[in-house]
């Protein structure tokens, strides 16, 4: 398996709406990324991946594009991201933007023209249909954020399909001039210098034949068996690629939704010229059972541990996967799986080291370098995200929780976790806005920001800039073939792995107490590639790990 630039490479999420303001409107804007560049360059990642800067009216922060090819006004200008794309590039560093291919607004002009009749040119840029016999809608197809995923319009008296917002209208990627619609914008920002493009949710674009209704079953398996994986989205995708992706230095990440570890090799196998990667939902998902807000499950170490070997050796030697375990759709990384209280730091620590030393390219996403985590919003009036709004009010309408129920959910689980502004300095706002911030800002700044850690040698933040760049030195991090250690322990985390004669041994303690690991080689000091506690206690084989201690040591051949 070669090791491309894209595959070695760790990628850093920025949202731009809480990254930086340098305009003082609270929002933050593509200046704002430019005078943070230094800053993301110290951290040795390599890639910038940026969530939706395309012109949008906002229902979905910026997932629903009314201009492919035009920069949301409250971001900034098309020379603000030229002087940004020069000066990422200036620094060593790539810059991919998020493909929102799936669906567009309901303000783009090509669903403004789709409404007006028929007959018009754009009508059969989306999906319309006839209603039902009763009048309802043609079938009981749920939209991610609640309710039905059609809107009627009494114009033409049809239904459009959204399977997001109503004003998310979906794509009709059975037509080959939205296709091209889509390719031609994809070249319009590769001809700028972009390097890339993640694409958002990218495995829904192609419908199943008739719209057939969906079985009674949760809304996981629903995605998988209904929207996703539909009959010509492999004829799509590496179309896709060869009139556009291949024809330039650059690479596809898709957002896995509803991609099972045995479908992956259809869309990121190399001999299959469709995706060079794809993230999944499984590590994201996996206390989630059918729905965010609905039944969870308890975290589960063994279960964890399952998910990673089944997708690395889903593709081992014929694909390419990245591992995130946060981005701006769930909650923050340490309040989800670390420890917020006692061992803090040390949680965050061990969660990245365990990243870190994945198959795969690694993802992480704006913040979780200083271990922020999640915010308590008061109530629903300072709620900013559709989903959590949309599950308020139905909560409210069916009675199936109180207020108090609804908001304690929404404050665990809700997306707007992972969207508070970006904590800089203790100074007002953290750092973030001169303004007023568009979002709460996390309460806890004043003690989890960027100034107090830069200069800490035991921060978050150092620990992090540490491990990535002895990552970018040891390729078998990136890569190698597995040994499991105690793999049915629930609370310890052990591999072993080896690439091109090189290894490590990775131990990692899930837990707030001591956990005695006895390993099968005498290990030294002069061994540890690095270690978030600053010492280790062991005698010959056996390691004392601390409450979420991190080890990683350098194996002889």
């Amino acid at each position: 398996m070669e090791l491309t630039w894209y595959r070695k490479g760790t990628i850093y999420q920025i949202y731009p709406r809480s990254f930086n303001d340098r305009s003082g409107n609270g929002v933050g804007d593509l200046k704002g990324i430019t005078e943070k560049l230094d800053y993301i360059k110290s951290l040795n990642v390599d890639i910038i991946w940026l969530s939706p800067i395309f012109s949008s009216p906002n229902d979905d922060n910026g997932y629903d594009i009314s201009d492919y090819c035009a920069i949301m006004d409250e971001f900034g200008t098309m020379s603000d991201f030229d002087e940004l794309l020069s000066e990422t590039h200036k620094r060593g560093l790539r810059l991919i933007l998020d493909l929102v291919a799936n669906h567009c607004s309901d303000e783009h002009n090509w669903f403004k023209g789709a409404k007006k009749s028929r007959n018009n040119k754009y009508r059969d840029y989306f999906h319309w249909v006839d209603p039902a016999s009763d009048g309802g809608p043609p079938n009981n197809w749920k939209s991610f954020f609640g309710g039905s995923a059609w809107e009627y319009d009494k114009n033409t008296e049809q239904y459009y399909l959204h399977l997001f917002t109503k004003k998310q209208p979906d794509l009709n990627w059975e037509n080959p001039e939205v296709r091209e619609e889509i390719y031609n914008a994809m070249r319009f920002w590769l001809d700028k210098g972009v390097d890339g493009f993640r694409m958002d949710v990218i495995p829904l674009i192609s419908k199943r034949k008739g719209y057939p209704d969906a079985p009674d079953f949760g809304f996981r398996k629903i995605i998988e068996d209904v929207y996703a994986n539909g009959p010509r989205v492999h004829e799509f995708l590496r179309e896709m690629n060869q009139k556009v992706i291949r024809k330039y230095d650059a690479f596809s990440l898709a957002e896995g939704i509803g991609v099972n570890q045995e479908l992956a090799g259809l869309y990121v196998n190399e001999d299959r010229e469709e995706l060079d990667m794809l993230y999944h939902f499984d590590v994201l998902e996996c206390t989630i059972v059918n729905g965010k807000f609905e039944e969870e499950t308890p975290f589960d170490l063994v279960n964890l541990k399952s998910i990673f070997k089944k997708w690395r050796d889903a593709v081992h030697g014929t694909g390419w996967i990245t591992n995130a375990m946060g981005n701006h759709d769930f909650a923050r990384l340490v309040s989800r799986f670390g420890n917020e209280g006692k061992y803090w730091k040390e949680s965050a620590k061990m969660l990245i080291t365990m990243l870190a030393t994945q198959n795969g390219t690694l993802s992480i996403y704006q913040g979780d370098e200083i271990g922020m985590t999640n915010v308590n919003l008061d109530s629903i009036d300072e709620v900013k995200d559709v989903q959590s709004i949309n599950f308020y009010k139905e909560s409210m309408e069916s009675k199936k929780y109180t207020s108090i129920e609804a908001m304690k959910l929404i404050n665990k689980e809700g997306r707007d976790n992972a969207r508070t502004p970006m904590q800089w300095s203790e100074d007002i706002n953290a750092g973030f806005t001169e303004g007023e911030p568009w979002l709460k800002i996390n309460d806890n700044y004043k003690t989890i920001n960027v100034k107090r850690q830069d200069n800490d040698s035991n921060s978050i933040l150092n620990y992090y800039r540490n491990l990535l760049s002895i990552r970018k030195e040891n390729d078998v991090f990136i890569y190698g073939d597995v040994e499991e250690l105690d793999f049915n322990n629930n609370s310890f985390y052990g591999y072993r792995k080896s690439f091109r004669g090189k290894g490590i041994m990775v131990l990692l303690n899930f837990s707030d107490k001591n956990y005695e690991y006895m390993s099968s080689w005498e290990m030294s000091m002069d061994d540890v590639l690095i270690n978030n506690y600053d010492n280790i206690i062991m005698d010959k084989e056996k390691i004392k790990l601390k409450p979420y201690q991190a080890i990683v040591f350098r194996l002889s051949d």
